[in-house]
């Protein structure tokens, strides 16, 4: 989903491998549990608040810290809207657009290696879409391609509309803008950049986008809980909270649930399945460069300013929003520097944020999506108050060493 909406939204509220050593069995020292019963509070006024105008039914949240702080995992809600088991924190989400990175990674990844260059023109990889043949990779993934955005198209959200189970394959997405001008060569948000990407690995790679997923990703993090459907495992749609769409684009599925796994649509640009656990997981060795070398490292990093389209050496608060290659940074009043991306699908959305100076990470993921006043930014800004007021008053935690066994 456009990430317009997000920036538009964190500026009145929020403006804006695995998490640290493990405590096996830790001991919850009470000033864990005040912090945990504060952060639960949050999460049920919010969703007291939003839960009916949103018709969402399950917030979760997840913190993690780059020491051996004992992470924190939060629920609240149920997992049908109108009732039903509670929410915990094994629930599985669809996380959006927070997937473009995987993506981005595994291009940087076959520049690693000798086989593409970020300058690669579409027309040595995709030589079948003439009219974008001089667009680079790196602009795909900047989003300064000029390239329309499929999931903006009347005749995709009318399908789309129609049947939300239609499994859409690349070409038929791809349908929906081929053929069509480019646009000025500044920033604008589109999805189709990432699907050009996802075929780039295809071809690239000699392999498919999933099993690369797999290999370079996936399997090495030990990420158990992530998916590219339709290549889950039994039982994956059971443990996700049913999503809903508030979209007024899509008309017959307004305030209705969306099929858990139907993410054909989106693929490598928004289509993965994770928990919060494996997300944080990712996020951790993403901005800690455990899955690229430093020159990579710093092309994955590399900003354009969202507001110019130019490039910037950072973000400031006179130009607060730069985007990376499927990563965005943004300034922040309280909180000052941080990387953030909310993923949206027509029925989730995921946000996570990293906080460079001390590697926490916050995740949050409610089940519904909306197409304007997204208020979750503003959840996270909430949340990161609460753990600077326990900072202030006794956080951060040390981790209790854990009880003999018996």
């Amino acid at each position: 989903m456009a990430l317009a909406t997000v920036t538009a939204a964190l500026v009145p509220g929020m403006m804006v491998s695995g998490s640290g050593p493990a405590v096996a069995h830790a001991v919850v020292e009470p000033s864990v549990r005040g912090v945990t019963a504060s952060l639960r509070t949050d999460l049920e006024k919010y969703l007291d608040d939003q839960g009916t105008k949103d018709h969402f039914s399950a917030v979760s949240l997840r913190v993690t810290y780059a020491d051996q702080r004992p992470d924190i995992s939060v629920d609240a809600g149920t997992f049908r809207y109108g009732g039903g088991r509670p929410v915990n924190s094994e629930a599985l989400w669809q996380i959006g657009s927070n997937t473009k990175a995987f993506t981005s990674v595994l291009l940087l990844q076959l520049e690693a290696e000798g086989k593409l260059s970020m300058t690669d023109k579409l027309e040595k990889w995709l030589p079948e879409y003439p009219a974008w043949r001089d667009v680079t990779i790196t602009q795909l993934l900047s989003m300064t391609s000029g390239i329309p955005n499929y999931t903006e198209q009347r005749a995709f959200l009318r399908d789309f509309d129609a049947n939300s189970s239609t499994r859409f394959t690349l070409e038929r997405l791809m349908s929906y803008v081929e053929g069509l001008p480019l646009g000025p060569a500044t920033y604008e948000y589109s999805n189709t950049n990432y699907l050009l990407a996802q075929m780039i690995v295809d071809r690239a790679s000699l392999d498919t986008y999933d099993e690369q997923l797999a290999e370079r990703i996936i399997e090495p993090l030990g990420m158990n809980d992530t998916c590219l459907p339709p290549y889950c495992p039994p039982g994956t749609a059971s443990r996700m909270p049913a999503p809903y769409s508030t979209h007024a684009d899509l008309p017959k599925h307004l305030n209705k649930s969306v099929p858990p796994l139907a993410l054909s649509w989106a693929q490598g640009a928004g289509g993965l399945v994770s928990s919060l656990e494996d997300m944080t997981a990712w996020d951790r060795a993403l901005y800690s460069g455990q899955l690229l070398p430093p020159a990579q490292q710093r092309e994955l990093e590399s900003l354009v300013s969202m507001t110019t389209g130019k490039p910037i050496e950072s973000v400031t608060a006179d130009d607060p929003f730069g985007f990376g290659l499927g990563l965005v940074k943004i300034v922040h009043p309280v909180a000052g520097t941080v990387w953030f991306y909310e993923g949206a699908t027509y029925g989730n959305r995921v946000l996570h944020m990293y906080f460079p100076e001390t590697g926490m990470i916050i995740a949050l993921a409610v089940n519904s999506a909306v197409g304007e006043e997204d208020t979750l930014p503003d959840l996270a800004g909430t949340v990161y108050e609460t753990l600077s007021a326990q900072e202030a008053t006794g956080f951060p935690l040390t981790a209790v060493s854990p009880e003999p066994a018996a």
